[in-house]
């Protein structure tokens, strides 16, 4: 886990909780966007990804490991005494929900950027019936992830950074991809469980990763007093990284600067 300050006098604090496969490196743009706003920024790379040595490199043992550690990363957060908003991409927003679901926190709103709530391509039934096997007697045996670059951002140079990209997780566990359908679920079962905090949801309309019906089903079956869902046409996966990422961020700021303003 990291800090970075904003210079004068901070107005909140913003923790990034990264996606699959990747690492809060490649959040530096967007980090840095939001420090130069006025917002601290926290955030760190989840267990088994980036420079992590907790567990096995794409492995997991349950997906409360990744709830855990963003629970240490909001508990830094709160140091400053400032109002605090999550952030959270793909799985990143995937283990937001789960936290908020499993206890209520002190938050003053969420940003999803298309929480993975479902996958746009599943493997095949023989293979997906064969995990559930393994899981139990081979949970750590590694599969090719099949995410290709591609597939998250239109944006060549996030391509080419992310293709030279060492820390990049190519290869996953059984248990890790059976940990990751279990939390989907449990974020649709465990719906009214979900704290009533501001939330802003931003999904790639031409999304070829996360089905984007589910993320949309998720939105409309939650009950909370203000919520809002911005789809934005033509994006892939990684809004964050598309052609169109500077008014999608200012799209994020202007959720959180009101909610600042309505704290006040």
């Amino acid at each position: 886990m990291r800090k970075w300050e904003a210079e004068g006098e901070a107005r909140g604090v913003i923790i990034i909780v990264h996606g699959a496969m990747e690492h809060h490196r490649r959040y530096s743009w967007l980090r840095n966007m939001w420090v130069l706003s006025g917002f601290h920024v926290v955030m760190g790379d989840l267990p088994g990804q980036g420079l992590t040595t907790r567990s096995h490199r794409g492995h997991i043992d349950s997906f409360d490991e990744y709830v855990t550690e963003v629970k240490k990363w909001l508990q830094e957060a709160l140091k400053y005494r400032l109002p605090v908003f999550l952030l959270g991409h793909s799985m990143g927003g995937l283990t937001v929900i789960r936290m908020l679901q499993e206890e209520k926190q002190d938050i003053a709103g969420v940003i999803l950027s298309s929480p993975c709530l479902g996958l746009a391509n599943y493997p095949p039934m023989p293979i997906n019936a064969l995990s559930v096997g393994l899981n139990w007697i081979a949970p750590e045996l590694k599969i090719d992830s099949h995410l290709d670059v591609d597939l998250a951002t239109r944006n060549r140079d996030a391509k080419d950074r992310a293709l030279n990209d060492s820390l990049f997780v190519t290869k996953v566990s059984v248990r890790w991809y059976r940990e990751l359908l279990k939390a989907m679920k449990e974020a649709f079962t465990n719906i009214s469980n979900f704290p009533d905090v501001p939330l802003l949801v931003m999904q790639g309309g031409d999304d070829k990763i996360v089905n984007k019906t589910d993320v949309q089903n998720w939105f409309n079956r939650l009950s909370i007093s203000e919520k809002l869902y911005k789809e934005w046409p033509k994006c892939y996966h990684e809004i964050f990284n598309e052609p169109e990422k500077e008014m999608i961020f200012d799209y994020a700021k202007s959720f959180a600067e009101l909610r600042l303003r309505l704290l006040q």
